[in-house]
């Protein structure tokens, strides 16, 4: 694979078959405007598009160019749960009034992206075909019941398979049973944060590219972002860099682990062999703390990867070993399967695996841990937080605002956390639970 140099897009296949992007401007000078975004990814992207909406001047700094961070390079899946975190959990955690807000928040997460999505006619390889999550063992076939009741309870559109019908889903009995959601699917994640750039755009905001946040400064009132070649003047702000520019306020980067996570996308398959497998082409993702997930992509390749702690350079070769192997058990029709892209980013994941929101002094918010579930959520988030830069009392939005709390030990866990969590989860992804 080659290396990208830096501040350049690394290579990938969303890289390689994403509309081409029309250029934003690096700020020059310096500017006013109402609300300040920090980040070129879906959170930030979502809430200067529906700050415009809102009546706010906007104005958003990316650091490279819109979608470099994870939004441009994970699997594209829309994912309308948290990770590891059932409403039950959600509610226990925020209490009964905020928790059911955010409840609902995340359930239609993936109906307002792709609402959004064929609203503003974002080419961005959008399939509403549903999410799946198989359950890799027997005794996960209870957890399923139990997720597909507990969001159906609350009007998600979902559904639970036995081992039969869900086997005729994905054209494998490697799984014993699951559940899904018929509102989840998947997009070509980096053409998607093209195509809310150019909405922003279109919407009267400006987007800044090559201009990377140095620092963040509030005084009577007002706060300053100071790039290279500028200064962003605004009464309000909203720092949405995740795991790629958390250090830019006080703690907040310790409050995660940041973890590499890495995709692969095969040759692209004859039509007789994609019609076997997944052939609704829903987005897949099951019950193992070592994730196995996967999705078609609109060239006929079929996407897959999972979480690594090491960078992608140095363990290229058995990953395509490891991964080619998996898929060739899962369906032995990808026996043998070659990858022509190889790629990776890095996530934010937090110790409780809910996403952590905070305020930032006066009039500035953050929202940090997307836990592997950031495309649908960040869009989401990207709303209310722009409803929350328009005045909205934070009683009214669903965001239960948590204080920074950063990790103890934060180096150590930093390093490792992740491969000991790792491990943690290959000897309990072996054992079998209920």
């Amino acid at each position: 694979m080659t290396r990208p140099a830096d501040g350049q897009m690394p290579p990938s296949l969303w890289a390689a078959t994403a509309p081409q992007r029309a250029p934003h401007r690096a700020l020059e000078g310096t500017r006013e405007v109402d609300l300040a975004v920090v980040g070129g990814g879906f959170t930030g992207l979502a809430t200067a598009f529906f700050a415009r909406r809102l009546g706010l001047s906007v104005a958003v700094l990316e650091a490279v160019e819109v979608g470099f961070g994870a939004s441009g390079r994970n699997n594209g899946q829309v994912i309308p749960t948290l990770s590891r975190r059932d409403p039950a959990d959600i509610v226990a955690r925020f209490g009964a009034e905020r928790g059911e807000r955010m409840v609902a928040l995340v359930r239609d997460s993936a109906s307002l992206l792709f609402d959004l999505v064929r609203e503003q006619g974002i080419a961005c390889e959008a399939e509403q075909a549903g999410w799946i999550q198989p359950a890799h063992s027997p005794g996960r076939v209870a957890i399923s019941r139990r997720r597909h009741d507990a969001w159906g309870s609350r009007g998600a559109p979902v559904e639970f398979y036995d081992r039969d019908r869900l086997a005729a889903l994905l054209g494998s009995g490697s799984w014993h049973g699951g559940w899904g959601n018929r509102s989840g699917g998947h997009v070509n994640p980096l053409a998607l944060a093209r195509g809310l750039a150019a909405a922003v755009a279109a919407a009267g905001g400006d987007v800044h590219e090559n201009s990377p946040a140095i620092s963040l400064a509030h005084d009577r009132g007002n706060w300053t972002v100071a790039t290279p070649r500028g200064a962003l003047r605004a009464s309000r702000l909203v720092l949405a860099t995740a795991a790629y520019g958390a250090d830019l306020w006080p703690g907040l980067s310790r409050t995660i682990v940041p973890v590499n996570s890495w995709q692969l996308a095969t040759a692209r398959l004859g039509e007789n062999v994609r019609a076997t497998i997944v052939p609704g082409r829903q987005a897949v993702s099951d019950t193992r703390g070592e994730l196995g997930f996967f999705r078609h992509d609109a060239s006929g390749r079929f996407v897959t990867g999972g979480a690594s702690m090491l960078s992608l350079a140095g363990i290229e070769g058995s990953l395509r070993a490891r991964v080619g192997g998996r898929l060739g058990a899962w369906f032995p029709q990808l026996a043998g399967i070659g990858f022509d892209h190889v790629w990776s980013g890095r996530l934010g994941v937090t110790t409780d695996f809910f996403p952590h929101i905070h305020r930032l002094g006066e009039s500035g918010f953050a929202w940090i841990g997307c836990n592997g579930r950031g495309v649908a959520l960040a869009v989401s988030m990207g709303r209310e937080l722009a409803r929350l830069a328009a005045g909205e009392r934070e009683e009214q939005v669903a965001l239960p605002f948590t204080p920074i709390q950063p990790i103890p030990w934060h180096g150590f866990a930093r390093r490792m956390g992740p491969p000991l969590a790792l491990w943690g989860y290959r000897r309990a992804d072996g054992r079998e639970v209920g």
